[in-house]
């Protein structure tokens, strides 16, 4: 694993810790459970996947897992969106939640993009 994949594992682990105190904060305060459910399942699969993706069988399998990542976290940007708009978090909040997973977007792009030039 390179550096910047270790990179991205890390990043994507610490996101994973703060959605599960966000799910926590909307089930216990907030007694929101359907959208709590989506952005808990979509916020940690990033970092699952990332993690998948160590134990890939081949070049084509780790950018495979990779994206299926990228596409959790445009899944969980939506999630957190809707979070906003409906008044479920505030405006602070979602811009910490959104700035890190705006990162991780980016990592993964980059990843993949370095990751496809490298294949045959």
């Amino acid at each position: 694993m390179g550096k910047k994949e270790s990179v991205l594992r890390e990043k994507s682990y610490e996101f994973a810790v703060r959605i599960v105190k966000l799910s926590q904060f909307l089930q216990n305060k907030k007694k929101e459970f359907i959208l709590n459910k989506q952005i808990l399942r979509s916020g940690t699969a990033i970092g699952a996947l990332i993690r998948e993706a160590e134990f890939a069988q081949s070049n084509a399998d780790f950018i495979h897992k990779l994206s299926i990542s990228l596409k959790e976290a445009n899944e969980t940007a939506y999630w957190l969106s809707l979070l906003k708009d409906t008044d479920y978090v505030d405006l602070n909040l979602y811009k910490s939640f959104s700035q890190d997973c705006a990162g991780l977007v980016s990592m993964l792009v980059s990843s993949i993009k370095t990751l496809k030039t490298k294949t045959p």
